[in-house]
């Protein structure tokens, strides 16, 4: 099938096309991008399906590198096919699994049970990450090897951080001479021990047990002190402090070969936000203060956060209502996510090309794959927007099976229109801005 895009204004931070064009699609490839406006139908156009983007944005298709996906396991929170309809109505194209399931992506059987799965059901891309440990218990090291052949991109025991300091080691190892980042979720669970929000004015208001920033700043300060000792890539997941933030640019100041990840309640919302004791507030790390959150946005700003992921982490309803003290940590985020990060590019934080780049090319280099730009010859992952639509936050809408977000009723600008995967849209807001006609 051919398809052509026309008339958006083509926005691709990792070449900086940054103006209106059309894009032909063939096979599921770009074969190629063209000045809009001619006004003459080339031979190559006839018959072909035609978009019409006039007035909207083209940029490439998000990835993201921190999605909770839930199968095996935990099919009543979420499905890989109920992820990847949140996913491409996000704007993401590529989505990566954390290894959190029941059992535990530890091993070859489950990653390829991901993906398959994903190719069955999946409407966007699944990169399988493995855990770094056996049952992400901390206690024996798992076959990286082996979840590196059978398809995993990383490694990580996100939501249970590697305690200790010599297994941390010996996966850093391990993972360099397989060519595979180390992902760490950064909590030292004595310090953290029984909290639940952060550790702070608030907190002792509410006569909540709180979650210091220390929790996570001391792991963010070994880890980067070990990734330089081995020499191996690591990437420090959801960061929420004013500290690590610190810490991290520091690191990279002398050399460590460190990215950082940040997710969009870390610089839209505040501890405040748990007040009433809103259990769609809570997660892990915890929102923090304001001076946080602005420390958070100078860190994208500057370049010290290099990546913006999702830490979209579905739980059922019946969970979330439960007392404030023993409801699950975390929220979606696959389908708020984008419009979001361009509140950073209205507030003057980044510019539109900053905000697409860490939300595309800067994550596709993270994992080394050929994604996140338009380019003649790539797969046409794209996304068509319209930057100047407003929208509310309705949960009752989304295309995820859980519905626990802060951000209800939030008035967003910016929508997706269409997702694009290898040419064919997975999502259409929609459906007559898709039209067949011969040329």
């Amino acid at each position: 099938m051919k398809i052509i895009i026309q008339g958006g204004r083509v926005l691709d931070p990792a070449t900086g096309l940054n103006e209106p064009a059309d894009i032909l699609i063939e096979e599921g490839r770009i074969v190629d991008i063209r000045k809009s406006g001619s006004g003459q139908t080339r031979p190559d156009e006839i018959g072909l399906q035609r978009i019409d983007a006039a007035g909207k944005l083209v940029f490439p298709g998000l990835i993201d590198l921190h999605t909770h996906v839930r199968e095996p396991g935990f099919e009543y929170k979420e499905t890989i096919r109920t992820a990847t309809e949140a996913a491409a109505a996000g704007g993401f194209t590529t989505i990566c699994a954390m290894p959190n399931s029941l059992p535990v992506n530890d091993n070859q059987s489950v990653t390829r049970f991901i993906l398959n799965r994903a190719k069955a059901e999946g409407l966007v891309q699944v990169l399988p990450i493995g855990a770094i440990t056996k049952s992400s218990k901390g206690e024996e090291l798992a076959e990286i090897e082996e979840l590196k052949e059978a398809g995993c991109v990383a490694i990580t025991d996100d939501g249970n951080p590697v305690a200790k300091s010599s297994m941390m080691r010996l996966a850093m190892e391990y993972a360099k001479t397989f060519g595979l980042p180390v992902i760490d979720h950064c909590e030292d669970p004595l310090l953290s021990e029984g909290g639940v929000m952060n550790e702070g004015v608030v907190s002792t208001e509410m006569g909540l047990p709180g979650i210091p920033p220390a929790s996570e700043e001391v792991m963010v300060s070994r880890n980067l002190i070990l990734a330089q000792e081995t020499g191996a890539r690591l990437h420090l997941a959801h960061i929420s402090t004013a500290g690590s933030v610190h810490l991290i640019r520091e690191a990279k100041a002398r050399g460590v070969k460190v990215t950082a990840e940040t997710c969009p309640h870390y610089f839209s919302l505040t501890e405040e936000a748990v007040r009433g004791y809103n259990t769609n507030a809570k997660m892990n790390p915890p929102l923090r203060t304001q001076k946080d959150l602005e420390a958070i946005r100078a860190g994208l700003s500057d370049g010290t956060i290099d990546i913006i992921a999702t830490d979209h982490a579905p739980h059922a309803r019946e969970e979330k209502e439960r007392e404030f003290s023993n409801a699950p940590f975390g929220i979606v985020g696959l389908e708020t996510a984008l419009c979001l990060t361009l509140m950073l590019v209205e507030d003057g934080i980044l510019t539109l090309e900053q905000a697409i780049s860490k939300l595309t090319i800067e994550p596709a280099k993270f994992l080394g794959i050929k994604k996140g730009q338009i380019k003649v010859g790539m797969d046409a992952d794209l996304v068509v927007f319209d930057p100047a639509e407003w929208w509310v936050v309705d949960p009752a809408e989304f295309r995820s099976k859980s519905r626990n977000t802060p951000f209800a009723g939030w008035k967003l600008k910016g929508r997706v229109l269409m997702t694009l995967v290898k040419g064919v849209p997975v999502f259409t807001r929609t459906p007559t801005s898709l039209e067949k006609r011969e040329a």
